[in-house]
């Protein structure tokens, strides 16, 4: 996920919590080196998510893409404040279906890692050794990941720097081994596949009026990549950046030169309205790549309630390296085309 979050999760999600305090100037204070697994745990800081995106093979041609994902909000001395989305893309019946839950409730215990708990949609782990569960009217999962890499982090040290927003620590576990169960309206199928891990977390708020473009894609040959495109209000690109992880794990930081990023098509939503790039050409430099994002789904989007609104999908890539053809698969998210 990009480096900002939806402040509009407030708002859009019941039951809502006691009023919270008012939001807090951000204060940048000493960046201190992410230390895992120890950083995989909740920090008291203003935001931060766990998040994850997957793709799950069921055999005999029954496919499913996901995502879940746990939002922590801390304002004051307050209780924290936990929004969970929850989204599957069948390939099988070529729909897709999302939910969410919120509360207010106690600050974890301190970890090691992280244990989540949002109305029954869980998360726990540490070291990308992660047990995740939830379930929505159709579909359940019941999932254990295991990392098959080092932990990525972007902007060569794992901390952005966002002007007057504040700053975010960010890292990836970017290839993690899936295995379990999904439910389909009551049938139990044993899945297996691969998933894609953000954390992000620090003193830092959102621009309502702004948005990004964030790409992730595992490649057949064992590699990573992420982008991030960031718009302001007025529509500017304000950031661009991304991490290239290499088949043994190594990372390679993307600057704003180092890539390009470009729609080839869009789709007018019909929940609400929103027009999205839809399709999308990625070239890089640093390697050299050249990489086509099919969606596997046009709808995917996620309408939540009052300001919470996203396009969240899994997308199928094509494309070549210097050595040659390359195939794959990843998740997009697109935010700030709802207005």
């Amino acid at each position: 996920m990009c480096c900002l979050v939806l402040l509009a999760l407030l708002a859009g999600c019941r039951p809502a919590p006691q009023p919270l305090p008012p939001a807090p100037t951000p204060t940048l204070e000493a960046v201190q080196p992410i230390r895992l697994p120890d950083d995989d745990a909740p920090h008291n800081l203003l935001t931060e998510w766990w998040y994850y995106t997957g793709h799950l093979d069921a055999g005999s041609g029954r496919r499913y893409g996901f995502e879940l994902v746990t939002f922590q909000v801390l304002r004051g001395q307050s209780p924290p404040y936990y929004v969970a989305h929850y989204a599957i893309t069948d390939h099988q019946r070529h729909s897709f279906h999302f939910d969410q839950r919120a509360r207010a409730q106690d600050r974890p215990a301190p970890g090691p890692g992280f244990d989540l708990d949002v109305d029954g949609w869980t998360m726990r782990g540490a070291g990308g050794s992660d047990h995740l569960a939830a379930a929505m009217e159709g579909y359940a999962i019941d999932l254990a990941t295991q990392a098959s890499k080092p932990p990525a982090l972007h902007n060569v040290d794992g901390y952005l720097a966002l002007g007057a927003a504040g700053g975010s620590y960010y890292y990836s576990r970017t290839r993690l081994d899936v295995a379990g169960v999904v439910e389909d309206h009551g049938e139990r199928w044993p899945v297996r596949g691969l998933a894609w891990f953000d954390h992000q977390w620090g003193n830092f708020l959102v621009g309502i009026g702004g948005g990004w473009d964030w790409y992730s894609v595992q490649l057949d040959d064992d590699s990573e990549l992420t982008l991030s495109v960031v718009r302001d209000e007025q529509g500017e690109v304000r950031l661009r950046y991304g991490t290239y992880v290499d088949p043994k794990g190594g990372t390679t930081h993307l600057a704003a030169g180092d890539f390009q990023a470009e729609a080839t098509g869009a789709w007018l939503s019909p929940h609400s309205g929103a027009r999205y790039p839809m399709g999308w050409r990625l070239r890089t430099t640093r390697p050299e790549l050249s990489l086509t994002l099919s969606p596997v789904l046009e709808d995917q989007e996620l309408s939540l309630g009052s300001g919470t609104t996203y396009w969240e999908g899994e997308v199928t890539v094509a494309g070549f390296t210097a050595d040659g053809p390359i195939a794959g698969q990843g998740y997009v998210e697109l935010t700030g085309y709802a207005r």
